[in-house]
C-alpha cells in the first residue's frame, strides 16, 4: 500500500458487526495477507471483515467484491458486509438496486434506507459434499458431533449448512449459558470441517424469533454474522421449528431472514457509517 495511491475507504458497522469498505475499481491493486493483517491491526482500519471493490466481469453488474476476514483468510460471502457496501454504494450514486459479483456468485441488493437494507443471499446448501464436511452425513439436519463427555455432551448434533460460507448450528435452551469463546475455536477447527465453519448457537423462542451468537470462523466472537442469520434460519425451518421469515436477535441487533417459495434467502437489516478516510501506509518490511 503506498499513500501516493490515495485509497480511500469507509468504517461501516452492520449491527456492531464492524466492516471496512475499500473501492479499488479502476485500480490495478490487490491486497496480500499481511496488508489485510496490518490493516485489522489498527485502531482506524480496525474491521471483522474487509469488503473490497474490483472492477467486475460480469456485464451489468456494479462490482466483484472480494471478502476479508481480520486474520487475512478470504470467505466467499458476509451478509452484514453486503448491506455496508449497498449503502456506500446507494449514497454515491443514487441507485437504490444494485447486484454485486463475489465467489459466492451473484448477490442482489435493494436499499430502502439506511435502516432497511435487504439481500439476496442466495440458495443454501445442505448436501455433505457442499458444506463442505469431511464425511458423508445423509442428513444435514444433524450430524455426530459433539464437546464434552459422551453420555452427557455440553452441544451436540447440530445442523449444518452452506449460505456461502460453511455454518454449524447448535440448537439449545438458552445462547448465554455457554462458554462461546471456549468452545469456538474448537469447533471451527474440527476435523469434520476441511476448510473450518462459522460456529452458533441458536434458541428458537417461537415459530417467528431466533436468538443467536456467532463464533465466526477467522474473526472469532462477534456482535453479528449475517451469513450465520441465514443459515440458522434455514436450519430452523428445515427442521420444522419456525415458519418461512424469521426475525434473528443478534448480540448487535435484529435481522428478518425470509426463505423464499423460490429457494432464496432475503436478509433485511440495517448498516451505519463510522468514519471514512485514506488507507494509511503500510510499515516497511524489516531489514
Amino acid at each position: 500500500m503506498q499513500t501516493a495511491q490515495n485509497i480511500p475507504f469507509r468504517k461501516m458497522n452492520g449491527l456492531g458487526n464492524e466492516i471496512l469498505v475499500v473501492d479499488l475499481r479502476g485500480r490495478a491493486k490487490s491486497f496480500s495477507e499481511a496488508e489485510v493483517k496490518n490493516l485489522a491491526g489498527r485502531a482506524e482500519t480496525h474491521f471483522d471483515q474487509m469488503m473490497v471493490l474490483h472492477d467486475p466481469s460480469t456485464p451489468g453488474t456494479t462490482a466483484f467484491v472480494r471478502i476479508y476476514n481480520a486474520d487475512g483468510s478470504q470467505v466467499s460471502a458476509c451478509g452484514n458486509g453486503t448491506r455496508c457496501v449497498a449503502l456506500s454504494v446507494a449514497e454515491d450514486t443514487g441507485q437504490t438496486e444494485m447486484t454485486f459479483e463475489t465467489d459466492a456468485g451473484l448477490l442482489a441488493a435493494r436499499v430502502e434506507s439506511a435502516d432497511r437494507i435487504t439481500v439476496d443471499m442466495g440458495v443454501p446448501k445442505f448436501d455433505w459434499q457442499d458444506i463442505p464436511l469431511a464425511e458423508e452425513f445423509r442428513d444435514t439436519r444433524a450430524i455426530e458431533l459433539q464437546i464434552g463427555p459422551i453420555d452427557a455432551p455440553i452441544l451436540h448434533s447440530p445442523s449444518v449448512a452452506n449460505v456461502g460460507n460453511p455454518h454449524a448450528i447448535f440448537w439449545v435452551e438458552d445462547v448465554a449459558a455457554y462458554d462461546l469463546a471456549r468452545f469456538g475455536p474448537l469447533l471451527e477447527n474440527h476435523p469434520v470441517f476441511p476448510e473450518r465453519a462459522n460456529i452458533s448457537l441458536a434458541q428458537v423462542v417461537s415459530r417467528e424469533h431466533i436468538i443467536l451468537r456467532t463464533w465466526e470462523r477467522g474473526a472469532g466472537l462477534t456482535k453479528a454474522c449475517g451469513s450465520a442469520a441465514c443459515a440458522a434460519a434455514v436450519c430452523a425451518m428445515r427442521k420444522r421449528l419456525t415458519e418461512r421469515r424469521v426475525t434473528v436477535t443478534l448480540p448487535g441487533g435484529n435481522l428478518e431472514i425470509e426463505w423464499t417459495a423460490a429457494d432464496r434467502i432475503l436478509m433485511t437489516g440495517a448498516a451505519t457509517h463510522e468514519h471514512a478516510g485514506i488507507l494509511p501506509e503500510a510499515p516497511a518490511p524489516a531489514t
